[in-house]
Formats: structure tokens, C-alpha cells, sequence
């Protein structure tokens, strides 16, 4: 029984950040050049500085691991609760008539490392107890991995507007120095709005909606490795097919708790 994972363009994700940057930046060619919202300093200042603050605020290997997970967001795993259930119910079905040791190739097939690691225990003949400890251990450090991947988009959207505010002194403050030069107002008067909109822009177009997107993800994610556990836990207690599909469909938003046998 083939067990890839299928992953698809996230489809919101693709139409959103289209919607969201089209329409701002169709907006601003409506009203005059585009070329007058590109500004050097402005963009070392907000988007070099909120990286910065990241590096100091974030481990190294944290931020390599969490930008890492921005495919999650956009290539997110297909795996379905519904074909998680039924794989299962495949395993449940097999094990009335066959011995544990008849299904080693199946389970070798399977690559989610997270279901993967459940079978394996199983194979081993662990005991229900014990594959649910092991496998909650790993799925509280899994949600902890996740969780700071959220956080560091979280802190990159609170820090970019305050480096946008930055700019703006720093635009004041050099425009205040040339009032005598009105030829040098116009480019601090640039870096000092300009940062502004950068900042608003790297905050609530990027790293916020990047930080919403993964917490979905996770939580999509956990959902369907505690059903794992608990259907690996079923398969250990030899329940029959139809209990561990009771137990299973609470999984499921009530609407779509249809059962294979009905």
C-alpha cells in the first residue's frame, strides 16, 4: 500500500500574497511612479535591521531551521486525517488474519518519520502505554520546534515597524541639518516616510501573515499525529476495525465522521 506524501501549492497562500501585494503596489502606480517608493537606505534600514535584531534576539540555528519551514507554509503535507484513518483501518483489517511480522514491508513504505516511528514501535512489540509515551515526547519537543518558528516571524513583525520608526528620525534628523540645503531635504524627507512603509509593509504583508500561516500548519500537523498515536495505540490493543474507527472519527469535524462500514 503505496504511502507518499503529496505535497501541493498552498493555494490561499499563492492568491493572497498576489491579492495583497498586487493591489497595494497597483494602488500606488495608480497615483504616480513606482520608482519614487525604492529607496536604498530606507530598505537597509528597516529590512537589515529587523534581520539583525533577529540574529541578536534568536540562535543562529533557529532561524536556519525556521526559515527552512516557510515551505511548510507554502508546500504544506496533504496527508489527510480521512487517509491517515483509513491506512490504519487497512492495518486493523490485515492483523485479523495475519501476524504482525506479514505487514514489516508495509510499514517500511511508510514515510511520515512520525507514523513511521509509531510503526516501528509497534513491530517491536511495545506495548500501548510505553508507544504513547515515546510518541507524546516527541510530539511536545515537534510543538516546540514549531512554536519558536512562529515566534521568530511573530518578533520579525513587531520589530520591522519599530526599525520603520527609526528611519523616520533618522530621515528627521538629517533633513533638519540641511534646512539651509533644500536640495538635500528631499532625500531625508524620503528615507524618514519611506522606512515607515517599509516597515508596515515587511511587518504585516510578510512576517505576521508567515507567523499566522505556520501556527495553522501546526496545529493542522499536531491534530493528525495525535490521531497517529491513537490509532497506533488501537492497532496495539488489538481493537477491531470498527472500534478504532469509532475512536478515530472524533477526530473529525462532525459533518465528515462517515464511516467506511455504513
Amino acid at each position: 500500500m503505496a504511502s507518499g506524501r503529496t505535497k501541493q501549492i498552498d493555494i490561499a497562500t499563492i492568491i493572497g500574497a498576489i491579492a495583497a501585494f498586487g493591489l497595494v503596489f497597483y494602488g500606488i502606480r495608480l497615483g504616480g511612479d513606482l520608482k519614487v517608493f525604492w529607496d536604498l537606505p530606507s530598505f537597509l534600514i528597516v529590512f537589515g535591521g529587523t534581520f539583525g535584531a533577529a540574529l541578536i534576539n534568536h540562535p543562529l540555528s533557529e532561524i536556519g531551521r525556521t526559515f527552512s519551514l516557510i515551505k511548510t507554509a507554502l508546500l504544506p503535507d496533504r496527508s489527510s486525517l480521512r487517509q491517515r484513518i483509513s491506512k490504519i483501518l487497512h492495518f486493523s483489517r490485515r492483523l485479523r488474519s495475519e501476524d504482525m511480522a506479514s505487514l514489516r514491508s508495509e510499514f517500511e513504505e511508510e514515510h511520515d518519520p512520525f507514523f513511521h516511528h509509531c510503526l516501528e514501535l509497534l513491530l517491536e512489540g511495545v506495548d500501548e502505554a510505553e508507544i504513547r509515551r515515546v510518541m507524546a515526547i516527541e510530539l511536545t519537543f515537534l510543538e516546540d520546534r514549531h512554536r519558536s518558528g512562529a515566534r521568530l516571524f511573530q518578533n520579525m513583525g513587531s520589530i520591522a515597524p519599530a526599525m520603520g520608526l527609526v528611519g523616520t528620525l533618522i530621515g528627521l534628523v538629517q533633513m533638519l541639518q540641511n534646512l539651509d540645503s533644500p536640495g538635500k531635504i528631499g532625500p531625508a524627507m524620503s528615507v524618514a516616510l519611506l522606512t515607515t512603509f517599509y516597515g508596515a509593509l515587511l511587518a504585516y504583508l510578510i512576517c505576521l501573515p508567515i507567523a499566522g500561516k505556520l501556527r495553522v500548519r501546526s496545529e493542522e500537523e499536531f491534530v493528525l499525529k495525535e490521531l497517529t498515536i491513537e490509532g497506533v495505540v488501537s492497532l496495539a490493543q488489538r481493537l477491531n476495525p470498527r472500534a478504532i474507527e469509532r475512536r478515530l472519527l472524533g477526530f473529525l469535524p462532525s459533518d465528515r465522521r462517515n464511516s467506511e462500514y455504513d
